[in-house]
């Protein structure tokens, strides 16, 4: 849990832009560190989701920081509470995402844009990156804490061990809330 806060807060803190290449599926831990890179580029077969509460654990490892500030809080809580995947293109729709390529076009779109930026006003990109993470490095500083204790609780519950149990048996979970 402490290595989950310390790749957040570098993230919010590497002053050079971050751009996320998902191809494939970005679940839980992967999804928070796609979503807390500057710019996301996904392949259209790729997924995302932060499913946390399907193995009773909360989503404390940033992203219930971070899908809040993308995607509003009332999408966010649907997403985070549910733990349902979304496919790329429904990413891309609802502003989780900035881009949605073919597959086959995605090296390229992501080495085009880093190229790009790799050219442009580094100076000016690096401090324009500092001043728009200030309030998500206020956010990260106010609930990183209690979001990687209360996950750290929640992997002792007894619903966590009836998601493992579960799992194991090739079963769905039967949650009590303990």
């Amino acid at each position: 849990m402490p290595e989950a806060k310390r790749i957040i807060f570098r993230m919010l803190e590497c002053d050079k832009p971050i751009i996320a290449r998902v191809n494939g599926h970005a679940v839980g831990l992967g999804a928070t560190v796609a979503l807390m890179c500057d710019i996301i580029i996904a392949a259209d077969t790729a997924k995302i989701g932060d499913p946390h509460v399907n193995a009773g654990v909360v989503a404390g490892d940033g992203g219930a920081m971070m899908w809040p500030q993308l995607i509003g809080f009332a999408r966010a809580k649907e997403y985070l509470f549910t733990g349902d995947l979304m496919t790329a293109t429904e990413a891309h729709r609802i502003g989780l995402i900035n881009h949605v390529v073919p597959a086959e076009e995605l090296d390229e779109k992501v080495h085009a844009l880093a190229r790009r930026l790799a050219a442009g006003a580094m100076k000016s990109i690096r401090w324009t990156k500092q001043v728009i993470n200030i309030p998500l490095r206020q956010i990260a500083h106010s609930t990183m804490d209690l979001s990687i204790s209360l996950e750290t609780q929640s992997n002792l519950s007894k619903d966590h061990q009836e998601a493992v149990t579960a799992f194991a048996n090739k079963r769905r979970p039967n949650f009590t809330g303990e």
